[in-house]
């Protein structure tokens, strides 16, 4: 094993992963951003962008499997909007933080400033390589054992919460359920120049303005107004 290994704390990742890899550089390569390899001309890893690939394709399969198999009743569009919740940038991202991913991610100094909605699909990405990382390095059982571990306890609470909705559909359904009105939207401001312009929108439940949302689409913002609505009215 040559010295590059060091620079990531492999075997604490290995604890916390609960796998300890026959090739740590399938490990190394999980955690690498392409931006790291500006910076690190020296690396001999590659960056995880083949690695997420492969995992994605896996996730998706072990994902289907189970979802297929939990809900005989379900048809295909719903089955489809349930594992789409499942596995979405924020689903994922949030069991690679709960993992602790965060810390071991190896990647340019730029990148690591960002904190925000990027540093999300970095760990997201992260997540699925690290599943492609297990795949490769053991085999398909493996991978699919540390999916089952991180994501399939969420189902149960996307199903019965309707999380697989999207916001605006499920504050629909909610109001309409509540109190039997179907919410409107409009859009309160609009800033900034044409290339970067934000929209504020707020959501309606006959004259109550019930909460707003931002975005760089009209779209964009009322799904977030429709979002924090569902919060505002405890409709969780």
């Amino acid at each position: 094993m040559t010295d590059y290994i060091t620079e990531l704390d492999v075997p604490k990742l290995e604890t916390l992963l609960g796998y300890t890899f026959n090739d740590k550089l399938h490990l190394l390569t999980a955690m690498t951003h392409r931006s790291y390899l500006n910076e690190h001309r020296e690396a001999e890893q590659d960056h995880n962008e083949r690695l997420e690939f492969l995992g994605d394709a896996v996730l998706e399969l072990v994902v289907t499997d189970f979802l297929f198999k939990k809900y005989p009743e379900k048809p295909e569009g719903e089955l489809t909007a349930v594992r789409a919740a499942l596995v979405n940038t924020v689903s994922l991202s949030e069991s690679a933080q709960q993992l602790g991913v965060n810390d071991f991610l190896l990647m340019s100094k730029g990148e690591a400033k960002d904190t925000g909605r990027a540093r999300q699909y970095i760990l997201a990405n992260t997540f699925e390589a690290i599943i492609g990382a297990l795949y490769l390095d053991q085999g398909y059982e493996t991978a699919a054992d540390f999916i089952a571990q991180q994501l399939f306890a969420k189902t149960e609470l996307i199903v019965e919460k309707r999380l697989w909705q999207d916001p605006k559909s499920r504050f629909q359904e909610l109001a309409q359920d509540n109190v039997s009105v179907t919410p409107t939207y409009e859009t309160l401001s609009q800033e900034g120049p044409d290339h970067d312009r934000v929209f504020t929108v707020g959501v309606f439940l006959g004259k109550e303005l019930v909460a707003e949302g931002q975005g760089r689409a009209k779209q964009e913002a009322e799904q977030k107004a429709a979002e924090a609505a569902i919060a505002a009215k405890g409709w969780l």
